[in-house]
């Protein structure tokens, strides 16, 4: 007995300790300020290095344990021969579960592997939605952290995920990933006439149609929900296959709660179901076996003769899939209950971890969520946020002994750059790739049919983000918004977005996140994905730290038209003005601005420290013009504009302060663009502390030389690309 406790005792330290350290150094790296290599912060980098520590630490304490595994094991087995139970949930549960299934589920440590290294393993997740498209980056964190293969995933997905997860890899660019697409619309039709009270809608009943969606190639797949969290290496389900017998084509966890037995309240009527029935949020597929058996005539035919009487699924794919295997026994495989510990409310899931003590995969399938109740909640709710806050940019890691990552067009392009180049830092900041994830949050606007509608387009970090309130107060039109964060921060945005009664209701902005990556803020890529992102005609270039006139957005519109800003190379100018106070009364009117201009309260924007950047948009004359003015470019010139949006994107190698607006500007001039200033109109700077780059532009030197550098480059290719001459001044820069 002493020595079974001790068993246990390793058992415990051996599974949950690792995880639980892994919680806690994951969780402690946030908010840490960038003093990096290569992006990645000291702390990172600890924390990489740390996590290696735990797992050859865990991989020793295997070999020694397993001559104390088989005794515990043996143990294990004398006590069922004499009749007693290991379970102390309902009987009927353990009735469900084999002999096999019960001894492999206690077992916490597997052997190593079966799976060959280099062996792709095919994973299948189908995403429809924003809001689904941002939870299922939770799970692929997850796989990616534990796995050793490469991956191939395969999205059955709407049009709207598809463009944010097609950006979102491409952009993270993670060695030994590959992804395809396919679109439900394609498929849609024959999952679209079965009846479903689900959530998920039409999109819960596409795991039925696997076999026709994904190609014919594909033998067999692994099939996730969105709201499932990894912790174990992916290979250790994949290899489960190698157990299927010559028949079974459908790996599945037996259902933890009482719903297929219908037992939860009165008159409650589940469809067919072996026993408990089968949960679906984690699946094996043998496709080949299920194309011989005619898989889609099987479960159609089924499924119609269900619905005569139940009328309607409530679980979608599962109440059919249970009812085929119903009749059709031979094709499941059950699968341990640690591969799905179902944390929906009024289950058994208990019964599973406590006994397993090596979770494998944890399914938070409740319309709640992390809210769902459980006494351990607050261990797996901590072990999500671990993944959700992780740095993704760590999980970019190269798969040793693979040969199938070959050298990108960016690693070509990053190891041509001098290393020992002064300017090194800058010129590799114009070419690194930064994880994009687009439409963070639901996005739901169409143009207006006329023809002159317009985005505001602007850039922010975190320490900005209480202006995009008032920013929402000042402008009703679309926004397209690009936010440069790490992955905990944007959770913090995410709560703070929908907390504030302003911004969850408008459905109109879209919120672009730009992860956070290397020493510079990259202010002319946000800028180049936020623009990217709009679909109105005309577009509005300005900064988050400036309020819009009240009815701008209205105005702008009249103006667009009346201008034909449609058919010609036209920038209307919005003048812009700033305030040194932090409370102020914002003027509702041209002739109200003006008073406070004469009495000191505004300014024209920078006039003390950067003449140059506004004054060319004649402000004397703006105070009398009751008509659009044309005025003429001059160097340094960065007024804030509206125009089509056909325009060129911003020049990627300013980053940080300095000339990223002038730069734009000026190749506008190049391509012959006619500078308008609209009499009626003006935004207005509100104050707020210096960001960090400008101060790093203020105290070094360096900065600022490599800021010359920069700019003369781009005038010399400016002048090459457009055949025009540019003077560069040689003054000393006075931004």
């Amino acid at each position: 007995m002493r020595r079974r406790r001790l068993n246990v005792v390793a058992l415990f330290i051996l599974c949950c300790v690792p995880a639980l350290l892994f919680v806690y150094l994951a969780s402690s790296d946030r908010d840490v300020t960038t003093d990096n290599l290569l992006g990645f912060t000291r702390r990172e980098a600890k924390l990489a290095e740390r996590v290696r520590e735990v797992e050859a630490q865990n991989h020793l304490l295997r070999r020694q344990l397993s001559i104390s595994q088989n005794h515990l094991m043996s143990i294990m087995v004398k006590a069922q021969q004499n009749g007693s139970s290991i379970h102390t949930g309902k009987e009927s549960l353990e009735s469900t579960a084999t002999q096999e299934s019960e001894q492999k589920s206690f077992v916490c440590v597997n052997p190593e592997p079966e799976v060959p290294k280099c062996e792709v393993i095919q994973i299948s997740i189908v995403c429809a939605g924003y809001n689904s498209s941002r939870s299922v980056v939770t799970l692929i964190k997850s796989i990616l952290f534990y796995r050793k293969n490469p991956l191939h995933i395969h999205f059955i997905s709407d049009s709207a995920a598809q463009l944010v997860l097609q950006t979102l890899f491409f952009t993270w660019k993670v060695p030994g990933v590959d992804v395809s697409f396919y679109l439900a619309d394609n498929v849609r039709g024959e999952v679209a006439w079965v009846p479903n009270k689900h959530y998920s809608g039409v999109y819960g009943l596409m795991k039925l149609i696997l076999t026709k969606a994904l190609p014919d190639i594909l033998e067999k797949i692994i099939v996730l929900d969105t709201d499932v969290t990894f912790a174990t290496d992916i290979a250790e389900l994949w290899r489960i296959f190698h157990k299927f017998s010559s028949k079974q084509a459908i790996g599945l966890v037996e259902n933890q709660s009482d719903w297929y037995l219908g037992k939860l309240w009165k008159n409650h009527r589940p469809w067919p179901a072996l026993g408990r029935g089968f949960n679906t949020g984690v699946i094996l597929l043998h496709l080949d076996r299920l194309r011989e058996v005619s898989w889609m005539q099987m479960w159609k035919l089924i499924a119609e003769k269900e619905l005569l009487s139940m009328l309607s699924t409530s679980l979608a794919d599962q109440d059919i899939i249970n009812a085929v295997l119903k009749q059709h026994p031979y094709l499941i495989y059950r699968l341990p209950c640690q591969w799905n510990v179902q944390l929906s409310d009024n289950t058994l899931s208990e019964l599973c971890y406590t006994e397993v003590q090596d979770l494998k995969v944890i399914h938070w399938n409740s319309p709640k969520k992390l809210k769902v109740k459980n006494k351990h909640v607050e261990f797996f709710r901590n072990l999500y946020l671990t993944f959700l806050e992780y740095d993704g940019n760590l999980l970019r890691r190269e798969l040793i002994g693979c040969n199938n990552t070959r050298n990108t067009h960016l690693q070509d392009v990053l190891n041509a750059i001098d290393e020992d180049d002064p300017c090194y830092e800058f010129r590799r900041a114009r070419v690194v790739e930064h994880r994009t994830h687009l439409y963070y949050i639901e996005y739901d606007y169409e143009p207006s049919p006329e023809g002159n509608d317009v985005t505001l387009v602007a850039q922010l970090s975190m320490d900005r983000l209480q202006m995009v309130e008032a920013l929402c107060k000042h402008w009703d039109g679309p926004i397209s918004l690009a936010l440069y964060m790490s992955d905990s921060e944007v959770q913090q945005f995410l709560s703070y977005t929908l907390n504030s009664e302003v911004l969850r209701n408008r459905k109109n902005v879209g919120y672009h996140i730009v992860y956070r990556e290397g020493p510079f803020y990259p202010v002319n890529l946000l800028r180049n994905v936020a623009l990217q992102q709009v679909t109105t005609p005309f577009v509005f270039l300005t900064d988050i730290d400036f309020l819009p006139m009240y009815g701008l957005y209205d105005y702008m519109k009249k103006s667009i038209s009346a201008l034909g800003l449609e058919s010609s190379k036209k920038a209307l100018i919005i003048p812009a003005f700033e305030t040194q106070r932090y409370r102020l009364s914002f003027p509702k009117s041209k002739a109200e601005l003006l008073s406070m201009l004469d009495m000191g309260t505004l300014f024209t924007f920078r006039y003390h420290v950067w003449i140059r950047g506004h004054g060319p948009t004649n402000y004397a004359k703006w105070r009398t013009a009751t008509t659009p003015y044309r005025v003429l470019w001059e160097p340094d010139f960065e007024p804030y504009i509206v125009a089509s949006r056909d325009l060129p994107e911003y020049d990627r190698r300013f980053v940080g302060f300095g000339w990223n607006k002038v730069s734009h500007i000026m190749e506008l001039y190049a391509q012959g663009y006619e500078f308008i200033v609209l009499p009626n109109a003006f935004i207005v700077h509100m104050p707020h502390a210096p960001s960090f780059d400008i101060a790093k532009f203020r105290s070094s030197s360096q900065y600022r030389k490599c800021l010359k550098i920069l700019k003369q480059e781009f005038v010399k290719d400016l002048s090459k690309r457009y055949g025009k001459q540019f003077t560069v001044e040689r003054r000393k820069l006075k931004r």
